[in-house]
C-alpha cells in the first residue's frame, strides 16, 4: 500500500474513532436513563424502548470497533 492510501486510511480511522467515542457517550447516557427509570416502570414500553436502544447502540459500537481493527490490519 502506498503512502497516500495509508494516509487516507488513517484519516478515515481517526474519523471513525471519533464517531465511535460519540456513539459510546450516547449509549452511556441512554443506559443511565434506562437504569434510572423507576422500578414500577421497568416493564413499561418506555423501559423496553430504552433497553432496545442501549442494545442496538452497543452493537453499533462493537461494529465500529471491528471496522477500526480491520482498517488497522489493512494498513499493515
Amino acid at each position: 500500500m502506498n503512502k497516500q492510501r495509508r494516509k487516507n486510511l488513517e484519516d478515515i480511522r481517526n474519523q471513525l474513532a471519533d464517531l465511535r467515542e460519540l456513539l459510546d457517550e450516547i449509549r452511556e447516557e441512554e443506559e443511565f436513563y434506562r437504569d434510572n427509570i423507576p422500578e414500577n416502570l421497568q416493564y413499561s414500553e418506555r423501559y423496553e424502548a430504552a433497553d432496545n436502544a442501549v442494545s442496538n447502540l452497543e452493537n453499533a459500537v462493537i461494529s465500529l470497533d471491528e471496522a477500526l481493527s480491520s482498517i488497522e490490519e489493512a494498513q499493515g
